[in-house]
């Protein structure tokens, strides 16, 4: 038989915000198109999406301590039509509710939808769960769908028995969808959280003490591969590259559901891994606890106040996307000798500046890509620099490089095994938190040029991002603002999500937040 995928820590993480632990979170593929998108194309691109990778769901083990694992699950969401068209100013508003009852264990994980534009155009997204996919594992799986040859389906994912069966009460179509959502419940907690190693720091590096393991609130970005950098401060690899190599995916996604032998082998292991790390760790002693990553970290008065006493009150996200000629982005990142990603860091931290951040420094934390082959997964790590308001881009280009080179990771040499076997809210109190900073910025890369149409259907822009379904104020995390940067042809595409309500409370006010900050640094962008 063989072996089963096993979820990650990091699957873990953003499992456990389907369960009200953590933020919620969910990544997003946004196309734009010149015409009415074909609704037929859209149901075969809809069908290849539910026998892809992202065709999978969690299932619990039998043994306390083993790890959860993926099966293949064909069942999905309908394709979604929204009735009549939508202005175009309103289709981020429109994206910003299709993340509703995504859950990998109890519903499917993904939707595809769509939306007839005023302008003749369509929008069509893709979202999905962040224990699904990270941000270059969605755009894998896209590429999949339409045909790309980033993965390659292997005979024994072809051949494996789909599941058809999540324990949900809801309809389902001959042809395997949803007809009516699934509602999100909260399921009994695990007596264990059950998951395998996350990447973090490489052995002989450097690296920050956290919270027991990184978690991104974002897409990951195109770093470098494991621990190399390109010589500047951004990846050597990226989705398009990977792309154009024509590499093979690990296709283990699809393999049988481990039995109860498969559990009891893990589950030893896990213990095994746990009790040496932790007597490897305490004979230095026992770690400080470090200091909390969470909302109330450098709040204002003004943010505070909203928050206190109204835990439970719902805090709208805001979203602006942008999208600037690459030549003159990279021109305006040689004139301040810096690069792209070093200026895409820099516009992400004075847009918070400029919107009242109080504070002198800015810690961004940077999502990195560890994939050695393309794989649908959460393959990242992260890292994190300070900058300071008399930073450049050419200061931030050599504080991102030193970054790279090292990971964020547990305090004291504790194993990130710990987390998988304790129950889930003990791991998420160890974890709460961490990989959050005060922005985000997360270099997605250069997409595949399958992505430029949908069948006949020119692309007119095309952005990824992260979204927040059913945000409350209590599951604010330290981040006010995220940025997810990518690239395909000849364009950048700037996807910025606001957490700040207290000082960016309209969709007007980032609009104009992004437009004058990015002019004040040289990039002549215009608004989706």
């Amino acid at each position: 038989m063989a072996a089963a995928q096993r979820l990650s820590v990091v699957d873990e993480i953003f499992l456990r915000t389907h369960r009200g632990l953590g933020t919620p979170i969910a990544l997003q593929g946004l196309w734009r198109t010149a015409d009415r998108v074909d609704p037929e194309l859209l149901r075969q691109v809809h069908a290849a999406l539910r026998v892809g990778p992202l065709g999978r769901r969690v299932i619990r083990p039998s043994v306390p301590g083993a790890r959860r694992s993926w099966r293949g699950n064909t069942r999905a969401y309908r394709l979604e039509f929204t009735d009549g068209t939508i202005a175009t100013r309103d289709l981020l508003e429109w994206a910003d509710e299709q993340g509703a009852n995504l859950d990998p264990e109890y519903g499917p994980g993904w939707r595809l939808s769509t939306a007839a534009l005023d302008d003749g155009g369509s929008i069509v997204s893709l979202t999905c769960s962040h224990a699904l996919a990270d941000g270059r594992a969605l755009v894998l799986a896209v590429d999949d769908a339409l045909g790309g040859p980033c993965l390659v389906t292997s005979s024994a994912q072809a051949m494996r028995s789909p599941d058809t069966g999540s324990g949900m009460r809801s309809t389902l179509s001959t042809d395997g969808a949803i007809s009516t959502p699934a509602t999100n419940s909260a399921a009994p907690e695990a007596n264990y959280s059950d998951t395998i190693r996350m990447v973090a720091g490489t052995p002989g590096r450097s690296s920050t003490s956290e919270p027991m393991t990184p978690t991104a609130l974002e897409a990951t970005s195109a770093a470098p591969e494991a621990n190399r950098c390109d010589g500047n401060d951004q990846p050597a690899s990226t989705a398009g590259e990977a792309d154009r190599s024509g590499a093979r995916v690990n296709a283990s996604l699809r393999r049988e559901t481990p039995g109860p032998a498969s559990d009891w082998s893990d589950a030893r292991r896990q213990w095994s891994i746990v009790v040496r790390g932790t007597f490897r760790a305490l004979r230095h002693g026992i770690p400080e606890r470090p200091g909390r990553s969470i909302r109330e970290h450098g709040l204002s008065t003004r943010e505070r106040g909203s928050i206190t006493g109204r835990g439970v009150y719902s805090v709208p996200t805001l979203s602006v996307v942008l999208r600037c000629p690459a030549a003159d982005w990279e021109a305006a990142a040689v004139a301040q000798r810096g690069t792209a990603n070093s200026l895409f860091i820099a516009l992400i931290a004075k847009m918070l500046w400029a919107s009242g951040f109080p504070g002198e420094t800015i810690d961004a934390s940077l999502p990195v890509d560890t994939r050695d082959e393309p794989r649908v997964d959460n393959d990242l790590a992260m890292t994190e620099i300070t900058i300071e308001r008399s930073d450049t881009p050419a200061a931030i280009r050599e504080k991102a490089r030193i970054a790279y080179e090292r990971r964020m990771s547990s305090p004291g040499g504790m194993p990130e095994e710990l987390l998988q076997v304790i129950p889930d809210r003990w791991a998420y109190a160890l974890s709460r938190g961490a990989g959050e900073r005060d922005i985000l910025c997360s270099n997605i890369g250069t997409l595949p040029d399958s992505l430029l149409t949908l069948g006949p259907h020119r692309c007119t822009g095309v952005a990824a991002r992260a979204i927040h379904p059913g945000l409350t104020a209590d599951r604010l995390p330290r981040t006010r603002l995220s940025g997810y940067l990518c690239r395909i042809a000849d364009n950048y595409t700037l996807a910025v999500v606001s957490l700040a309500p207290a000082h960016i409370d309209t969709p007007e006010t980032l609009r104009t937040l992004a437009h004058e900050t990015a002019t004040a640094l040289g990039l002549p962008i215009t608004l989706w």
